[in-house]
């Protein structure tokens, strides 16, 4: 943004929600096990480094990133804590790793050959094996297993930090047969690797759902990502959660995502509104300008069936969403005026658009809807402790 630029919008990040929600999770572990925090994706779209220096040295064991260049933005913005990279690594990018002491998951053969190359007894590779046991995204199977573990046996630059998996079918679902089919199968194979010898420090499968559900699935380590910022990560989870007779309103949304009016125009009736004239006016209506689109997150599947706030109300969308403008009904609004505030997520007076709500119009999911807000927008940390 050029220097003394106004922002057109804006994500403020609520640092009192989000303390609440670490609290609040970590209430709900079993007991020694720790919480890791995961920023990946721009930390769900609230911003690396906005979220990262809240979390950091709050007592976590690691900060989960997704790839090496996510570590290295929050090492270089002064990041102290531990990371953990969870997806992949580059074989040309393992020496950088290594060296900057992230620890990472490791799921292919050809990356820990690499390792034995590119490691040393000074400056080991701090390794987290990735389990198959039932997604069939990254991991290693149980028939690979016992290679896998002959690699790491004997050789010092190699160490087995941590033992991973990742849940397939826990947040779609009220069934939970197929976690706890996963949980077993986790289980057996977690054998296999204590039968071995090699000295793993942490085993962990718990995601947000696992985290707030399941404290046998924790063991010592929950990997928290979309509950941490205030986000259920499914009606179903909350369901489950709520029929297992736990305390209700525990989470807190921590972003809210704001513009502001960019025009203001009265359109006759009869008169379309927008590209490919898909809204036209069946009475005469005030339309605002409002001055983002897709390009900044703003789903295109929002056209003509989402809503924003003004004013504490309503205003219906007219028209498609464009690259970077979208028109909104502010006919019924009283005062709204050029520059006055639009809440896209978040609370205005008495009505709220949840990212939930938003998911629904986009036909989506809330993950989606905040992890795609524009990184070039500007993040406000709002209501931290001084």
């Amino acid at each position: 943004m050029p220097m003394n630029a106004q922002s057109l919008s804006w994500v403020e990040v609520d640092a009192a929600a989000l303390e609440q929600n670490v609290a609040a999770i970590r209430s709900n572990l079993a007991p020694g096990c720790e919480m890791a925090p995961v920023v990946k994706a721009n930390a769900y779209g609230h911003g690396y480094l906005q979220i990262a220096r809240l979390l950091d040295g709050k007592q976590f064991r690691y900060i989960g990133v997704h790839n090496l260049e996510e570590a290295l933005i929050l090492r270089e913005g002064r990041i102290s804590n531990d990371i953990l990279i969870l997806g992949y690594v580059p074989l040309e990018d393992l020496k950088t790793a290594v060296e900057a002491g992230f620890d990472f998951v490791v799921y292919n053969i050809e990356t820990l050959r690499k390792l034995t190359e590119v490691a040393n007894n000074k400056t080991p590779a701090k390794c987290h094996l990735k389990l198959e046991t039932g997604a069939n995204r990254q991991g290693v199977t149980r028939e690979q297993l016992p290679d896998f573990l002959a690699l790491f046996s004997g050789k010092p630059q190699l160490q087995l930090v941590g033992v991973s998996t990742h849940f397939a079918n826990i947040e779609d679902t009220t069934d939970h047969s197929y976690a706890e089919f996963q949980f077993t199968r986790y289980a057996k194979m977690k054998q296999m690797i204590e039968a071995s010898r090699l000295p793993v420090k942490y085993y962990h499968m718990a995601s947000s759902a696992a985290a707030l559900l399941f404290p046998h699935t924790h063991f010592n380590l929950a990997r928290v990502g979309i509950a941490l910022y205030g986000l259920w990560p499914s009606k179903e989870t909350y369901l489950s959660y709520r029929l297992s007779g736990k305390q209700n309103q525990i989470l807190r949304p921590v972003l809210s995502w704001k513009t502001v009016v960019g025009q203001i125009k009265d359109v006759r009736k009869g008169q379309y509104i927008g590209y490919g004239t898909t809204y036209r006016a069946t009475a005469d209506l005030k339309i605002a300008v409002i001055p983002i689109g897709y390009y900044d997150g703003y789903d295109r599947q929002l056209s003509n069936s989402g809503h924003v706030l003004i004013n504490g109300m309503r205003a219906p969308i007219r028209g498609r969403i464009c690259m970077d403008i979208f028109m909104v009904d502010v006919t019924d609004i009283p005062d709204v005026h050029l520059e006055s505030e639009v809440v896209l997520i978040g609370r205005s007076g008495d009505e709220v658009i949840r990212a939930e709500d938003v998911a629904g119009w986009a036909n989506t999911i809330n993950y989606e809807v905040v992890s795609r807000i524009g990184s070039h927008l500007e993040r406000r940390v709002i209501n931290q402790r001084s």
